[in-house]
């Protein structure tokens, strides 16, 4: 009688187990590497997603990428829910243009909200002989991995200068988190990379070794901003990192939250609702995410339509009409 009736009990308990499973929605935002800026972010906003999974039943995690170009492609994919990505990667996906023409325009692209600036930035070793961004030619330059925003930010401005990978006596494809340690072991003399800051790999780099940051402002990326609505110029303040005392001038991109037509209104209703209801919390989480502005992360570098779940939250918060 005993052993029949804590059956019975065990099996209303997976029973209700299982109802309470079958309620909950799962969600991998696609990052960056560790180091970088997009892995903590989406870290802050899976936490601040994870305070309130039991009202809403939604489980969010984050997931280490190759970055911005990859991100989108496994939102085309369905592999991913939700994926950060600079502001241009963004455009050119919904739009088919630049490394997304062969597949065509990703329609089904939604941008959720922006987030921080991210300038393209150059660090060299300091006894490299790099003064200006046109002092990189004939030098050992990391470029990026495929798939990263930072490689694909980095072919543009190539392309732009007229430059190709005979232009450098070395280039490498080394992912974020490798590039700080190769400047440092002397195995290159410069890395490119558009992160958003304070950066941890570029506060590795400075730190390990001898460094400079370099200004990448000329004729040439003055005329590209012109040309494109997602670049803008941008300053790096002198003295967040060792070795540059100097405001540094370059330009940049934003960093952006992106999902798919695909993915539930109720979904991105929640997850949009999490962060800008909690929004102190949420700079407070990286410092890279300190100065940001709600009306600016509502249309700053939003090139794909927004996902009626954020435009419903939105409305509802007046942020937009």
């Amino acid at each position: 009688m005993n052993k029949l009736h804590l059956s019975g009990i065990a099996a209303a308990a997976l029973l209700v187990a299982g109802t309470a499973h079958a309620q909950q929605t799962f969600i991998s935002i696609g990052t960056g590497g560790v180091t970088g800026v997009y892995y903590p972010a989406g870290g802050a906003i899976c936490r601040l997603v994870n305070r309130d999974r039991s009202e809403h039943g939604i489980r969010c995690g984050v997931e280490s990428t190759g970055g911005s170009i990859f991100n989108i492609n496994a939102l085309r994919s369905g592999e991913l829910e939700f994926g950060v990505a600079q502001s241009d990667w963004q455009y050119h996906a919904f739009n088919g243009t630049s490394r997304f023409e062969e597949d065509g325009a990703f329609e089904g692209l939604r941008a959720v909200f922006s987030l921080h600036p991210e300038p393209f930035t150059v660090v060299a070793r300091a006894d490299a002989g790099i003064t200006s961004f046109e002092d990189l030619e004939g030098k050992r330059v990391n470029i990026g991995n495929p798939g990263s925003g930072q490689r694909g930010t980095m072919e543009v401005v190539m392309n732009a200068m007229g430059w190709d990978m005979n232009t450098f006596s070395v280039v490498s494809e080394l992912q974020a988190g490798e590039q700080a340690q190769a400047l440092c072991d002397n195995n290159i003399d410069a890395i490119v990379y558009t992160v958003g800051h304070p950066s941890g790999a570029i506060q590795e780099a400075t730190t390990a070794c001898d460094t400079v940051l370099v200004n990448v402002d000329n004729d040439v990326i003055r005329a590209l901003v012109e040309e494109r609505d997602y670049y803008r110029m941008a300053t790096i303040p002198g003295g967040m990192y060792r070795g540059t005392d100097e405001d540094v001038t370059t330009f940049g991109v934003g960093a952006t939250f992106v999902t798919s037509a695909d993915v539930p209104e109720e979904v991105v209703f929640q997850v949009t609702r999490a962060i800008f209801e909690n929004l102190d919390m949420f700079r407070s989480l990286h410092p890279a995410l300190g100065a940001l502005d709600a009306a600016e992360m509502v249309s700053d570098g939003l090139s794909a339509p927004l996902h009626d779940g954020a435009a419903r939250y939105f409305t509802e918060a007046g942020l937009m009409e």
